[in-house]
This record gives C-alpha cells, sequence and structure tokens, in this order.
C-alpha cells in the first residue's frame, strides 16, 4: 500500500459520524421514522457529510484480498496485549473525541446502552453480553488501523463486489475490481461455501469474532462477526455463498442489529445500579484476561 497522509488514514472527525450514517442509510421505520421523511434517506449524491464518502473511497480502494490476508496473520497472532475485560473497556474508551457536539459519552457507555436495551426486552444473558462486547474491536485503532480498516459496512473481498455495497462506483479503483482471479461471481469460492469460508473485509466485527468465539453461542458469534455486512442481512446479496446454517443465523443478526443501531442516548445507564449483573455475565462467560 502507498503511503498515505493521516486525513487519508483517518477521514472521519470521530468513528460516531460513520455510525450516525448508518442511522441514515439503514433506518428502521418503526424506530425513527417520525424523524424525517422516507425520501431523506439514502442521499448517497448528495450525503450530509462528504467525510463520509471519503471514508469510503479509501475503504473500497484499500480494502483487497491481499491486504485482508495480512491484517488476519497480524492482529488475529493477538501478540499485542493482555488485559482483563475492565482494563479493556478503560481502553477502549480512549476513542472518546471531545470534539463531537452530539455525544459526550465515552465507548463504553455505547455499549452499556445496547446491552442494556437487550436487556430490558428480557433476551437472553449471552446476547446482552454480546451487545456489551460488539464495538471491542475498535480498539484497533488505538493500535494504529486507519478508521477504514476498522469500521464501515464490511463486505467478501476474493470475489465480485455486489452493487448494493454502498457507494459501489468506488470498487473501480480497487486492485482486485480488474483481477480475473477476484472478479467474478465466486471468485476464490465455491457456491454455498457457507460464510464461515469466506473473508471479509478487514474491521472491527473480524477482529472481535475472532477474540471471542471460543466463549460465545453460535448466534452470538453472527452477531458479532457479521453486525456491518448490510449487503447481506439488509439488501440479501450473496445468497450463493451461503449455507443452510448461514440461513439459519441470519434472524440473530437481524435481532441484533437495531439495538445496536437505535439505543443511543444522551442520558446514560446508571452504573452503580447495574454493576454486578454485568460482573456476574462477564465471569460466566468470558476469561478473566483477554488478548489483543
Amino acid at each position: 500500500m502507498k503511503e498515505l497522509k493521516d486525513s487519508e488514514l483517518n477521514p472521519l472527525p470521530s468513528l460516531d459520524v460513520w455510525e450516525d450514517d448508518v442511522l441514515t442509510r439503514y433506518p428502521d421505520p418503526e424506530a425513527i421514522a417520525t424523524t424525517r421523511n422516507a425520501e431523506e434517506y439514502r442521499q448517497y449524491d448528495d450525503p450530509a457529510r462528504d467525510t463520509v464518502k471519503e471514508f469510503y473511497r479509501l475503504n473500497h480502494t484499500y480494502q483487497t484480498y491481499d491486504f485482508v490476508q495480512e491484517k488476519r496473520a497480524d492482529f488475529l497472532a493477538f501478540k499485542r496485549k493482555e488485559m482483563s475485560i475492565w482494563d479493556a473497556f478503560d481502553f477502549l474508551n480512549q476513542l472518546v473525541d471531545d470534539s463531537d457536539p452530539d455525544t459526550d459519552l465515552d465507548q463504553f457507555q455505547h455499549l452499556l446502552q445496547t446491552s442494556e436495551a437487550i436487556r430490558a426486552d428480557g433476551h437472553p444473558d449471552w446476547m446482552v453480553l454480546t451487545g456489551l462486547m460488539h464495538d471491542m474491536g475498535k480498539t484497533l485503532c488505538l493500535f494504529g488501523e486507519p478508521q477504514w480498516a476498522v469500521v464501515g459496512d464490511t463486505f467478501p473481498v476474493g470475489c465480485a463486489y455486489s452493487q448494493k455495497i454502498v457507494y459501489p462506483e468506488f470498487f473501480v479503483n480497487n486492485p482486485d475490481y480488474n483481477n480475473p482471479a477476484y472478479n467474478t461471481k465466486l471468485g476464490v469460492y465455491e457456491e454455498g461455501c457457507g460464510l464461515r469460508n469466506v473473508h471479509m473485509s478487514w474491521g472491527h466485527d473480524e477482529y472481535v469474532y475472532q477474540m471471542l468465539k471460543d466463549y460465545l453461542p453460535e448466534p452470538a458469534l453472527y452477531m458479532l462477526r457479521y453486525h456491518s455486512f448490510y449487503s447481506w442481512h439488509r439488501e440479501g446479496e450473496y445468497s450463493y455463498l451461503l449455507d443452510d446454517h448461514d440461513r439459519e443465523m441470519l434472524k440473530w443478526v437481524n435481532l441484533f442489529n437495531p439495538y445496536d443501531l437505535y439505543s443511543k442516548s444522551p442520558v446514560p445507564p446508571n452504573w452503580q445500579e447495574i454493576k454486578g449483573y454485568y460482573e456476574g455475565i462477564i465471569a460466566k462467560y468470558l476469561p478473566s484476561m483477554l488478548k489483543f
């Protein structure tokens, strides 16, 4: 990869900008239809924030099959840090952006809001814990990874790109776009191979999945690994790569995503009242130390 300027590595003023953009691109009518008219959504040609478009230009240009393999070999060795869960949350909170005018809540509070919304609806404790942990992979930013290799909608690499991925026109700049090994419908894969055999663009979803794959139930792992794979779970794309297990697990990903997207609130949960509950479910499912 060529040497990039800082503005190219990190075009967004904060990671929250990408998350806010997701809300406008994938609205839940029952949750937020009263805030604007339906035709105001999905304004790709005239986006509210130019930084989001630039983010995806970089993401689609540099997320190649080889780039993903390099990142997997590097980060999935989990050799950078070893931390307790609580130290890991403190580490994650370094991503707070003091310039963000919309919220002064740290990353841990967003995760708590997600998990508390799941808990309030009576879902099992492992799903509550999934809500708490789902963005832990954003610690990649603290290890020097550019934003476009941490957040953003994810997609398969090694095969043709769906036209329903946000800003598909930017893939023409990706070296894989014209590579006959990667630009066919199936590319390096076989039909019905299952998503577990498909390499996704690199980011926090895959990282946290690999971190926690030995500790949580299968539905939780799908929630972690594919919550940003919108061209699949919102647009119905890549059906030819799926197996029956993927189709069965889709309902869990769809169940999880509204809690991630629509649980944000300026009022944080009362940590002292709920701390004991979270200490209990963390001890139930996770080891005392995690490797990063």
